[in-house]
């Protein structure tokens, strides 16, 4: 096999899945109403792509993630699209209540008729944590006391319990999702093993984010089999087609396009994370954030086939993932961008789908038969040309 076909067939049923994880990153200085507009129309353009998801998330400070509400994003946009699954990337489970949490998202799922998804997790800002008095060191034992309610509601139980945080008595939810048996789940992952072993618990998804360096490809497979043991002690299963991995793409028609595309809004995301992010995306000291990008593996700014390439290498390291997330990053303006996610669309969407294997396969045979296809063709013309000449003859004898 090529390298390529080694790569493909870590692909979970040989087809693989993919989408954008919406913080959403907006450069300071723009009019907010409208940056959400626009990512609204970009959910439309996905959904008209055929890209499969979109995960968008919940932030509450630094001013540059502007959803606060990803549900209420959600219920919007599912509106203005038509096929593609929308997630919470993610509930930023420490911040609410279990009760009203899963109560909303089994709302959402039959306002959605099954299209939403339900991610969640410990809370990415700090800065979030501490403007609600809660510390950034329980935020992972809140997440973890949380999750434990909230499955056990979506799937139907009455529940008792108290923590120093929240309590619940004798609670159960009006509505069983509309989704059977329950909302799709799934818990970020990204250094910390916590995501990882809570996925595990319940038998969930894993979405994971932090880098895709060769480094975080070895990181991300540890936590994966973390997942899988915990899964197994757990008595629950978890599947590959539902580990999702976040990276960072910019799509061109030519690498020297790609480059010039992300001068638009490279420089502002690589500030936002110096100056607040809790994760150092880009680190402090780097003047060249395209070069640190491309050279750590971080993300690739090129062409399709770099694409191709790229995720094939991520597929490998990781060891197979069943979705591919890209991280809506407005590095480049909204033409451009809009671009990029058709082009991967229109050439490497169909890669890692077989979609074009038996376009291939007929293609191929009648290239290989042409000769002989040529000869009947002008053979069967022939004996109606013979047939039609033989007619007329008899006419004129008569």
């Amino acid at each position: 096999m090529t390298d390529s076909a080694d790569a493909r067939s870590l692909v979970p049923g040989n087809y693989l899945k993919f989408g954008i994880f919406l913080a959403p990153f907006h450069a300071m200085g723009e009019n907010p109403t409208m940056t959400m507009e626009r990512d609204m129309q970009l959910l439309e353009h996905l959904d008209m792509l055929g890209y499969h998801e979109a995960w968008i998330g919940e932030h509450h400070s630094g001013g540059y993630e502007l959803i606060a509400c990803p549900e209420m994003f959600i219920a919007g946009a599912a509106e203005r699209t038509k096929h593609i699954r929308l997630g919470t990337g993610v509930v930023s489970l420490p911040y609410h209540h279990p009760f009203t949490v899963a109560g909303r998202m089994v709302q959402l799922d039959h306002m959605t008729r099954g299209r939403c998804m339900f991610g969640v997790g410990p809370g990415a800002l700090t800065g979030d944590a501490y403007r609600m008095g809660i510390d950034p060191e329980a935020q992972r034992r809140m997440m973890n006391e949380s999750l434990d309610v909230v499955v056990r509601l979506l799937d139907g139980d009455s529940v008792t319990e108290k923590t120093d945080w929240f309590e619940l008595r004798d609670a159960h939810l009006q509505l069983r999702p509309y989704t059977q048996p329950r909302t799709e789940m799934a818990v970020a992952c990204a250094r910390s093993p916590s995501g990882a072993l809570a996925a595990g618990k319940h038998g969930l998804g894993m979405l994971s984010i932090g880098g895709t360096s060769d480094e975080a490809l070895v990181k991300h497979a540890e936590n994966w089999r973390m997942c899988e043991e915990a899964a197994t002690e757990n008595g629950k299963t978890v599947h590959r087609k539902n580990w999702r991995l976040v990276t960072m793409m910019h799509i061109a028609e030519t690498r020297e396009k790609a480059r010039e595309n992300v001068q638009f809004g490279l420089e502002s995301f690589a500030q936002y994370f110096r100056d607040i992010a809790t994760f150092p995306i880009i680190p402090a000291g780097i003047d060249d954030p395209y070069e640190w990008l491309m050279e750590s593996k971080n993300a690739i700014i090129g062409t399709p086939d770099d694409a191709i390439e790229y995720i094939e290498t991520l597929l490998k390291g990781a060891g197979g993932f069943g979705s591919l997330m890209q991280l809506a990053h407005n590095w480049a303006d909204f033409d451009a961008t809009k671009r990029n996610y058709e082009l991967i669309s229109r050439y490497v969407f169909p890669h890692f789908q077989r979609s074009n294997d038996m376009r291939d396969l007929s293609y191929d045979f009648s290239f290989t038969n042409r000769d002989k296809f040529v000869g009947q063709a002008a053979n069967a013309i022939q004996s109606e040309i013979d047939r039609y000449q033989a007619r007329k003859k008899g006419e004129a004898t008569d």
